[in-house]
């Protein structure tokens, strides 16, 4: 299962983050999961608190949001958001198209808990 290692990463740079700043808890960590990363947002949620576990990030809630596929269509020019089954352009069909976004990981936000004290 590589979302262990993968939550490994992120909490790795995360906890980084959080060091830089001083801060005492991750509350929150937002993620952009393309369709086509081959990463299961379901088994890195229920990895993450394996990997958290005695971190900075240890009750940190994880919010995964699943990205589109778009792509653009090298005989039109034209983008279009496009499904897993068919990476043609929407636009004229052709199945000549380059994958613009959807085979990504993302850490697109982290929210921390700093004492001002």
């Amino acid at each position: 299962m590589h979302e262990l290692s993968i939550c490994n990463s992120i909490v790795s740079q995360v906890t980084k983050v959080a060091q830089s700043h001083n801060a005492t808890e991750v509350t929150h960590i937002y993620l952009n999961v393309g369709l086509l990363s081959g990463i299961e947002p379901q088994l890195l949620q229920q990895t993450f608190p394996f990997a958290s576990a005695e971190t900075l990030a240890d009750n940190a809630e994880l919010h995964i949001s699943v990205e589109s596929l778009e792509v653009r269509c090298l005989d039109c020019l034209q983008t279009s958001k496009v499904t897993m089954q068919n990476l043609s352009c929407a636009h004229c069909q052709s199945w000549k198209t380059q994958l613009l976004s959807g085979d990504d990981l993302t850490l697109a936000r982290v929210e921390l808990k700093i004492n001002e004290d």
